[in-house]
């Protein structure tokens, strides 16, 4: 179309030539007509150009639109088709978890079918099993169930009888506490005159201080510092208005000196507070075992004893602590074992035999644990443990005719025990009595799992028992507490009344390094 409309602009130009050219003269009309017709030559090339260069730019303005039309479509058919192979995945997921629930659901209802079927041949055995057991109680005890509930009945009621005890009891501690005060002026008068100076040295070690400044440090901030001096020592600390003193209180020897000694080096040093006391307890503690092993091999050279077993010396070694009837149980010891020397020699005996046996005759009084036997056949047990010679061994054993005699050693060893303890004074029951129903109130607490320390404070009216935290929950300390006060009320003989007191703490632990 294009090539015809130039065509058609040709011929027209032509003709205008070619009418021009017949209006001139004929000379210039072949030069005009030539002039023109390059001229229409030139705008025909003109004209054809343009008109190409706009068709190019047309056409490739419509092939742009075609293909961005082309691509917008391209990009939505590929988010339709992302957008269906999403829906698709997450549908056979949904599929899949259903599938999956399904088996679940029945693999649980087997599982269920299974146990109610095991439940229910276990619950047929065990009737079975709790019948023949009724058979055999039956037959064993020769009781009906109807009979063995009666005596169940029985025992309850001697329960309740002895429950019933304590509440009186308790009832006559209250009358008590509501007397007049005439009747507390005498029972402190009474108790003032029977109080004794024994009594006093073998429960009661005083702490003297340069001031009373270094009280309020030693009670520390709301009283922890000497909650936990006495928890780590088991020994009562009053802190009263005694001018320059303290006073420690215990009836255990060796848990009084320790206390002692760890006031004084917490004292000296200035540093007081509970890490620092368990510290220094447990340092002191240390100490004191090894001057008790230091005493008791001091005590066996003076006397010319050699060859004694490393544990029999410490045993000879904390009588140093212990006290028999109010008398030092080192001293009597040392007494004994001199006057059976002496008597040996005028019999013709062997004196250092006689002075071993002596020495070693009240071991059983001092042992690390406290069996149910006496303390002259435990001496005589332990003697053999760490292979003391026989004679000796049985005149340990008979000096309070716990066994029979078979050596001239026993009778020389039981006099000398008698003429050591008979002297004036030597000797008081009450002390003895006392400090024995204490250490029979921690060793029954002792007595139950669980239970790590016992410490009988206030004169036996309180009792502290120390659980493990990792073997006794909270809920099990009132039941423990329950169950000690009841055992005691049924084994221990005692004046007013024991508060017992179960501590279960949770410590932890840990070391900068």
């Amino acid at each position: 179309m294009e090539i015809a409309i130039i065509i058609i602009v040709g011929l027209v130009m032509l003709a205008a030539g070619y009418i021009v050219a017949t209006s001139l003269s004929k000379k210039n009309a072949t030069s005009s007509a030539n002039q023109i017709l390059a001229d229409a030559r030139r705008e025909a090339e003109r004209f054809k150009e343009e008109h190409i260069f706009k068709s190019k730019e047309e056409g490739m303005k419509i092939i742009g639109d075609a293909e961005r039309t082309a691509n917008q479509r391209l990009q939505k058919v590929q988010s339709s088709e992302a957008r269906a192979k999403q829906r698709e995945m997450q549908l056979n997921q949904q599929q899949n978890e259903q599938n999956r629930r399904k088996k679940e659901l029945e693999n649980l209802k087997n599982t269920l079918d299974n146990r109610e079927q095991v439940i229910e041949a276990k619950s047929t055995e065990v009737e079975q099993l709790h019948r023949q057991a009724q058979d055999e109680l039956v037959k064993i005890s020769g009781l009906t169930v109807e009979e063995a509930k009666e005596k169940l009945v029985e025992s309850l009621k001697d329960e309740a009888k002895t429950a019933a005890a304590g509440y009186i009891n308790d009832i006559m501690d209250d009358a008590k506490m509501t007397a007049t005060k005439e009747a507390k002026r005498i029972v402190i008068q009474s108790i003032q005159r029977v109080a004794t100076e024994t009594a006093v040295e073998n429960s009661v070690t005083v702490f003297h201080i340069d001031n009373d400044e270094i009280k309020g440090r030693i009670i520390g901030r709301e009283g922890r510092n000497i909650r936990a001096l006495e928890a780590a020592t088991g020994i009562e600390i009053i802190v009263d208005d005694t001018p320059e003193a303290i006073v420690l209180s215990g009836f255990d020897p060796v848990r009084r000196e320790i206390a002692r000694l760890a006031l004084h080096q917490l004292v000296t040093d200035g540093r007081i507070h509970p890490a620092r006391i368990e510290e220094v307890v447990a340092k002191v503690r240390k100490q004191v075992e090894e001057e008790i092993i230091e005493t008791g091999k001091r005590t066996t050279i003076d006397l010319g004893i050699h060859g004694l077993h490393p544990e029999l010396i410490r045993m000879v070694g904390k009588m140093k602590y212990r006290s028999s009837y109010g008398q030092n149980l080192l001293q009597h010891s040392r007494e004994t074992a001199n006057l059976c020397a002496v008597m040996a020699s005028e019999l013709g005996l062997n004196p250092k035999k006689a002075r071993r046996a002596g020495l070693l005759h009240d071991i059983g009084k001092v042992p690390d644990d406290e069996p149910e036997l006496p303390h002259a056949l435990l001496g005589m047990k332990l003697a053999e443990k760490y292979k003391e010679k026989p004679d000796i061994c049985n005149a340990i054993g008979a000096h309070h005719d716990e066994v029979e005699q078979t050596s001239l050693l026993a009778p020389i060893v039981q006099v000398c025990d008698a003429i050591s303890g008979a002297r004036p004074g030597a000797r008081r029951e009450i002390v003895e009595a006392y400090i024995k129903r204490l250490n029979d109130l921690e060793q029954l607490a002792l007595s139950y799992p669980g239970v790590l320390k016992t410490y009988a404070i206030q004169a036996g009216r309180e009792l502290r028992v120390i659980v493990g935290a990792d073997k006794i929950t909270d809920a099990e300390t009132e039941k423990l507490s329950a169950e000690i006060a009841k055992k005691i009320q049924d084994e221990l003989t005692y004046p007013g009344q024991v508060k017992i007191t179960v501590i279960r703490e949770t410590r932890a632990i840990s070391y900068a390094k």
